[in-house]
């Protein structure tokens, strides 16, 4: 053991060196600042202007989505490589946060496109210098300690959990509640602070995660051979062609998509035909020769390891692009279909859930930064004090959350509107604006809506109010303003507050995906016990029942949409089938996710690991992406057959696929010659 890893585990906190909780704390910033933004993205852009979102059409958020998302997992690969090479791991985190701090605040600019493009940039690069050098400071500080690894794993990955949790919470929140910008820039304020008390404490490493020192004679890039037979197998220059070949066609087509839907740029139009069909298959196919080319040079035993490492991509790609649904077409879903206003008994029941799922786990990771305190703060103070205050920022929005839920008001108001018959005989009741007027001779009666607002209304009191699809939305002083600048003819309905009704709440739409971090942290040690147990099932049944259990959450909302109508635009579904959809999500993600990385670790020769951990985020991003490429077909499907038909798609083929899985099984471990 070096004097670096002595002294690293001088200091201890719950049996851990206290430098793996500063690494648990940033990264908890980080993903709390990558999921708030995430959660909030596609709700944004598909929001009303009137309310500060810009409109756009579901298809071309989640275009701009997909990209982002696929986008995110393919810089890890050139930000590792810098890392090892040139940077080191430190100065390549540092940077990151501090990248992606930038990002969030062009982010939070929102009232311009282009700071808007030029934020999601910025995260894309900050993302590839942070999140692959994170975990290599941890697998190098317990180098000396391969049976603590997996404890100190665990505690990073509940780092990862509780940042996604409160990111989704507090950003959604402030977005959908307050300002999408307030939104955006509460991700960059956390990503800031992050950023600040990793590098006050970054001497807590010792020489861990330094620039490298290259010297004359260095042998340690010299590849070695663990199997036996095993040989060499260098790139050659046909290897390398069709690398940049499908990298080319790959990163150009994915930025491509996008700028097509939403600019009108489609650089893949051609004589009037669009060929990105024919362009990405190219690609694929252009990629698949390459694998199929190196793997059929090496020995028997890699090879077909290596074989086994394709398939489980594959299943990868097909797992990611249903559940990467949760930001884009479920949240759509979550926010025109569901009903998610609680009224009375159902509504006090929910406001305490949301505290004790708020206060619980704030007050757990606080302890944990009290533990912190008492072993770092006579060494590293300023690091100390700004996580410290970051956590009082924490509190501070958390009571604020809760006081503002805890009273709201809901409040039945007036309108004026006239009735119309349509052409097909349909009596309808169009809302009179401050800019219409009901025709001559028309019936004009007054209307009665619902709203739910943090504000004391008297009776008899004016408002103004928004329609958006079927929904009222109340206007205060500031969104009014803008409107009537940003409108010839003013869209807004006076309406007058008629009675107090009883206690109701309305869940943001993003609240929902925080389901997916709450039962990650419910039910990862139940499966932890499973896969040391005597029942631990085989690589291709984890896979074949995570794709089973994605697939039956899915089931849930088909069932769920079933009384949708063809071509609505609103819908009031029970919440509790997104609830239901989210739990069997996050099983399939336990049984399929975690165990992934491991496989690879085991299936091939360490001096391949680094390559065939890029192979793997390549697969990553292509679900990410056709997740986004799937999700933009949900107003194509709902418009021409229902609601239920598109998220049958997402339910038959996953278990299809997780049946195809289960019957390889037998295959499968022939192929990996031993290695369970």
């Amino acid at each position: 053991m070096n004097e670096t890893t002595k002294s690293i585990f001088a200091k201890n906190v719950l049996g851990h060196p206290a430098a793996l909780f500063v690494l648990f704390f940033t990264e908890m910033w980080e993903r709390f600042s990558y999921y708030g933004m995430r959660a909030i993205l596609v709700l944004f852009l598909v929001s009303a202007a009137g309310i500060g979102g810009w409109e756009w059409r579901p298809s071309q958020a989640l275009a701009l989505y997909g990209t982002y998302t696929a986008m995110v997992y393919l810089t890890p690969i050139l930000g590792g490589y810098l890392a090892d090479n040139y940077l080191g791991y430190r100065k390549a985190v540092f940077l990151g946060a501090l990248v992606m701090t930038m990002g969030h605040a062009s982010m939070a600019m929102e009232f311009h496109h282009i700071f808007l493009y030029i934020g999601i940039g910025l995260l894309i690069i900050g993302n590839g210098l942070f999140k692959p050098n994170m975990t290599s400071i941890i697998s190098h500080m317990y180098k000396d300690f391969p049976e603590k690894k997996d404890g100190a794993y665990t505690i990073f990955y509940m780092g990862v959990n509780a940042g996604a949790f409160l990111g989704i919470l507090l950003c959604g929140y402030l977005g959908e509640k307050v300002s999408w910008s307030y939104g955006f820039g509460l991700a960059g304020v956390f990503m800031f602070m992050g950023m600040l008390q990793f590098y006050f404490a970054q001497r807590i490493f010792g020489d861990i995660g330094l620039a490298p020192k290259r010297e004359k004679g260095n042998d340690e890039g010299v590849a070695k051979l663990e199997f036996d037979g095993d040989r060499l197998n260098p790139f050659t220059r046909l290897d390398m062609v069709l690398i940049v070949i499908s990298a080319f066609i790959g990163l150009t087509w994915i930025i491509n998509d996008p700028l097509s839907k939403i600019a009108g740029v489609n650089f893949l139009r051609i004589g009037g035909y669009d060929i990105s069909n024919q362009y990405i298959l190219a690609g694929v196919l252009t990629f698949l020769l390459l694998l199929v080319s190196r793997i059929a040079r090496y020995p028997r035993l890699t090879r077909d390891r290596m074989i086994v490492i394709v398939i489980f991509a594959l299943f990868t790609i097909l797992f990611w692009a249903s559940f990467e649904q949760a930001g884009g077409s479920m949240t759509i879903f979550a926010k025109n279909y569901s009903n998610r206003v609680m009224s009375g008994a159902w509504a006090t029941a929910f406001n305490f859930i949301n505290i004790t799922i708020t206060v619980v786990p704030v007050a757990i990771i606080t302890w944990v930064l009290f533990l912190l305190f008492r072993q770092t703060f006579g060494d590293y103070p300023l690091s100390n004090i700004i996580l410290g205050s970051s956590f009082v920022i924490i509190w501070g929005i958390v009571f604020w959350m809760i006081n503002r839920d805890w009273h709201s008001k809901s409040y039945v108001v007036e309108y004026q509107a006239y009735k119309k018959v349509t052409s097909s005989g349909e009596e309808k009741l169009i809302p009179i604006t401050e800019s219409t007027s009901a025709p001559p001779g028309a019936e004009v009666v007054g209307v009665e809506e619902s709203i739910i607002e943090p504000i004391e209304l008297a009776v008899g009191a004016k408002l103004n109010l928004l329609k958006l699809r079927k929904k009222f939305i109340y206007l205060d002083e500031a969104k009014t303003a803008r409107i009537r600048a940003s409108s010839e003819k003013s869209p807004i309905i006076k309406a007058t507050v008629k009675r107090l009704k009883e206690n109701e709440v309305e869940i943001p739409a993003s609240w929902f995906s925080i389901l997916n971090s709450l039962f990650i942290i419910l039910f990862a040690p139940l499966f932890s016990r499973w896969w040391e147990s005597k029942y631990n099932p085989s690589a291709a049944v984890k896979y074949g029942l995570g794709l089973i259990l994605l697939g039956i959450g899915f089931a849930a909302l088909a069932f769920g949409a079933r009384h949708i109508p063809q071509g609505a635009e609103v819908a009031s579904v029970s919440v509790m089938w997104l609830v239901l959809a989210y739990l069997f999500h996050t099983l399939g993600e336990l049984c399929l996710s975690p165990v992934a990385l491991s496989y690879i670790s085991k299936l091939v020769p360490g001096r391949m690991i680094a390559l065939m951990f890029g192979v793997w985020y390549i697969a990553v991003a292509i679900g990410n992406k056709t997740a986004g490429k799937m999700g933009e077909q949900i107003e194509a499907i709902t418009s021409q057959y229902s609601m239920t038909h598109f998220f049958l798609i997402f339910t038959v083929i996953p278990i299809a696929i997780g049946l195809v899985a289960i019957a390889l099984n037998p295959l499968i471990k022939r192929l990996m010659h031993g290695v369970r």
